[in-house]
């Protein structure tokens, strides 16, 4: 009896060993030792001398920096508006300017600060940084998109195992009924958090609101749909696709731009990145690139519904033709489910 109690707690201990496992690779991979990438930069200008400038920028750089020219200030703006920039260097002998979009990534503009801080210091002047976006007054530093994606990831994918473990004895179209449900509770949550009491989205709420339950909604039947096929184990799929790859590469703590390769590749069709920088786009860039972020949200929300269906086939061919499993059988299989740790 020792013996298989024993055995019980291991299988059991395995869950969290495996987040913890997975969460340290994903952390830490993602976070460790930011650096620049491809840091996309450019020297305002066109003359010799901004040539030679970015020239060897380029070339002391090598794979950290790609360096171009912009002929004037008013074309930097227009491309870090576009976020196709990192920042834009203005060369002055007496007060040389450096144009950011801290509202874009924060981390990402205090890096080309960086770089262009030692430029500014071999001529023995200070550098002016300008800001060409400006984040909502309760969120100077433009993160807060991120934290909110935090809650709304925890409180969908934190609900798929009550819902699949509560709900075990209803038909899947239920189950999907409760998680649309659920996604729009998520996303009122997140909108009363992000507005009106911290104040982090200070104008399109609504919008904000639609993007919040088009995510919610796409993990609650990504996880719905994986349950029939992973049962307890849904968990930590879940914690894979929706943490540890998640939130990595959704561009709120470092951008592509501060990231390796891997994270960046994820970077472009995530479902975080598509809820983070859409909602960037929407309060900070005039809408710019918002398009192709929400069909990266839609996109993932069919994916659920295409696996909700595949999993609703599954599960009327594995019915038992005669009897139901007992009650207490279905309560253990439920308690197991429940079990399960949710962290980020």
């Amino acid at each position: 009896m020792a013996t298989r109690q024993i055995r019980h707690v291991a299988v059991h201990l395995l869950t969290p060993l495996l987040m913890c496992l997975g969460m340290g690779l994903a952390y830490l991979g993602a976070f460790h030792q930011p650096e620049p990438n491809h840091l996309a930069v450019a020297v305002v200008g066109d003359n010799a001398q901004v040539k030679v400038l970015a020239q060897s920028l380029k070339d002391k750089g090598g794979n950290a920096l790609d360096v171009i020219t912009v002929p004037t200030r008013d074309d930097a703006i227009d491309k870090l508006r576009h976020r196709d920039l990192a920042g834009a260097y203005v060369p002055d002998r007496e007060k040389p300017e450096l144009l950011v979009a801290k509202a874009g990534s924060d981390t990402t503009a205090m890096a080309a600060e960086a770089v262009f801080g030692q430029v500014a210091g071999l001529q023995n002047t200070p550098l002016t940084v300008t800001d060409v976006t400006t984040p909502s007054s309760g969120d100077p530093t433009a993160q807060g998109i991120f934290f909110l994606l935090v809650a709304l990831s925890i409180g969908s994918y934190g609900s798929v195992a009550a819902i699949s473990a509560a709900g075990a004895g209803l038909p899947l179209w239920q189950r999907g009924i409760i998680g649309l449900i659920t996604s729009l509770l998520v996303s009122l949550i997140g909108l009363a958090l992000a507005g009106p009491v911290f104040h982090i989205v200070d104008h399109d709420l609504g919008a904000i609101w639609g993007m919040s339950w088009l995510y919610a909604a796409g993990i609650l039947s990504i996880g719905i749909g994986l349950h029939t096929f992973l049962r307890r184990w849904t968990t930590l799929a879940m914690m894979v696709l929706f943490v540890m790859l998640n939130f990595t590469s959704s561009g709120g703590v470092y951008s592509p731009w501060l990231q390796n390769d891997f994270f960046g590749t994820l970077h472009r069709f995530w479902n975080g990145a598509g809820f983070v920088e859409g909602a960037r786009s929407l309060l900070y860039f005039d809408g710019i690139g918002l398009g192709s972020r929400m069909a990266s949200l839609a996109l993932w929300l069919a994916a659920g519904v295409a696996l909700m269906a595949v999993a609703g086939l599954a599960e009327k061919r594995q019915a038992a033709p005669k009897h139901a499993a007992p009650e207490t059988a279905v309560a253990e299989a439920a308690e197991e489910e429940m079990e399960e740790a949710v962290g980020v």
